[in-house]
């Protein structure tokens, strides 16, 4: 693996954040932990995720995953993915194009639909919901079973209401019960241009969205909590917001800035 990439993960299971936030830097990502209220009758953390990243190539591979029963399963995806690492890094450090992710997308499938995979699945306990995001270039790219969620926050997107890029899928997991078991496994794919100027990437598990009093289930609420103050102050003040209304889930929450030059998609009387 070369010196250039920086790598990170973590699940639940491990250190389980109950009552307090842990915001840790990976470069230029901020990952933040929150992993609910003990007097709402929390006492684990069965979320996880996984960081790459390489400032040469361009790129950062994020995934969120948020499990339900045991964190076993979130376990098992973050295991496939460091295992599959030899064949997954190529394809990052290949120029952005539609091949780059046709391929991407068709090794997470067989990565999920191995044998060796699909056989561990088994015999775990449990089964999560799992987001995968890429952005290279001025693209950003996702894979997405389940119900966590991905927004990409601009000024030009959000004076027109669009803030969230993937839709929440319920009933739709890898583990125990599992997507990929199916003759047709069912998931959600997608492609988008970044805008010119500062783009935010956040990546979040149902914690913040399923909090008491629905502080953040309109996605407008998070854009202004981090257009108001920088970006960990940010972040603490949607932690602090979830942990006064009582929230039991888990919360974790990827975010980062990417600076777009290239000249992007603009209507034929815009341009």
């Amino acid at each position: 693996m070369n010196n250039h990439m920086k790598e990170f993960s973590w699940v639940g299971s491990q250190e389980d954040f109950v009552d307090r936030q842990n915001i840790t830097y990976v470069n230029h990502i901020i990952v933040g932990r929150y992993g609910g209220n003990s007097n709402a009758g929390q006492y684990k953390n069965e979320d996880g995720c996984l960081v790459w990243l390489n400032e040469k190539e361009d790129w950062e591979f994020v995934i969120v995953l948020d499990a339900h029963n045991t964190a076993e399963s979130a376990e098992k995806v973050l295991g496939l993915f460091e295992d599959g690492k030899a064949q997954i890094k190529p394809l990052l450090s290949m120029a952005a194009s539609q091949k780059t992710f046709k391929m991407l997308e068709e090794n997470i499938i067989s990565m999920f639909q191995s044998k060796k995979f699909l056989s561990i699945c088994q015999k775990t306990q449990g089964e999560t919901a799992c987001l995968i995001v890429v952005r290279k270039d001025k693209y950003i790219w996702w894979f997405s079973v389940g119900d966590c969620v991905l927004y990409l926050f601009h000024p030009e997107l959000s004076s027109l209401g669009q803030y969230q890029l993937n839709q929440r899928q319920f009933y739709e997991w890898i583990g125990q019960v599992n997507t990929f078991e199916q003759e047709v496994p069912c998931y959600s794919v997608g492609i988008r241009e970044l805008r010119q100027g500062e783009n935010h990437l956040l990546l979040t598990t149902d914690g913040l969205l399923e909090c008491p009093n629905e502080p953040y289930s309109n996605p407008q609420n998070i854009y202004h909590a981090f257009a108001s103050s920088k970006e960990e102050e940010s972040m603490k003040t949607l932690f602090r917001c979830i942990e006064e209304n009582n929230v039991r889930d888990n919360t974790t929450i990827i975010s980062w800035k990417t600076s777009i030059l290239k000249k992007v998609t603009l209507p034929s009387d815009q341009t």
